[in-house]
């Protein structure tokens, strides 16, 4: 389960003369619950060197909405229908990657749900700053370039990798603090969710 096997080693060891346990690890920037930066998609931000540094954290950190978005790829009329309240900046979607448990999956699931190229749309018209998904991709897997284009070219974060099935529908306080690789087109985040009436009354992740 999980990123599996091979991905972490010790490379120091006290019981081998080290004077303290030391791991290194190996993966894609883009592994488990991460962001992307414009520059995973957007190649004049790559060559600009702009990486996740340039995230900004007013649009990380805030009120949120969690979602039901069940039935397969998220479309306009989908988004629409969902209950998504006026002037929401940061929305999270629970689709039916997380009732299948594709984040528990160590191979790539092409028949996940993502967002069409009309719910991409929809979401920079609506003014969304931050948009998150259960599994490792925001975009349907058939359009996969036009969909990361259309929402990084708006400025909107996108958050992949999340265990929105672990949170009811409703509306939260989130912060997610991805690791600061400065020039990076991805970096993996811790995400948290909590409650907003009260932001020392519990969380969910």
């Amino acid at each position: 389960e999980g990123l599996g096997e091979g991905h972490r080693r010790l490379i120091w060891r006290r019981d081998k003369g080290k004077r303290a346990n030391v791991s290194e690890i190996k993966l894609m920037v883009h592994t488990a619950t991460h962001v992307d930066a414009p520059s995973h998609f957007l190649q004049s931000e790559l060559e600009a060197g702009r990486g996740v540094e340039t995230l900004p954290l007013d649009a990380l950190l805030g009120p949120c909405v969690v979602v039901d978005v069940r039935d397969g790829n998220v479309s306009a009329s989908t988004l629409e229908a969902a209950g998504i309240p006026e002037g929401a900046e940061r929305v999270l979607l629970r689709t039916q990657n997380g009732r299948r448990g594709l984040m528990n999956r160590t191979s790539f699931d092409y028949g996940y749900a993502g967002i069409s190229e009309s719910g991409a749309r929809w979401l920079v018209g609506r003014g969304v700053r931050l948009i998150g998904i259960d599994y490792l991709s925001i975009a349907s897997y058939g359009e996969l370039e036009i969909v990361h284009e259309i929402l990084l070219s708006a400025g909107v974060v996108v958050v992949e990798g999340l265990a929105t099935e672990r949170a009811a529908p409703g509306v939260y306080n989130l912060a997610v603090l991805p690791m600061l690789l400065e020039g990076s087109d991805g970096a993996p985040a811790r995400a948290v969710l909590m409650p907003s009436s009260s932001v020392s009354s519990g969380t969910s992740e």
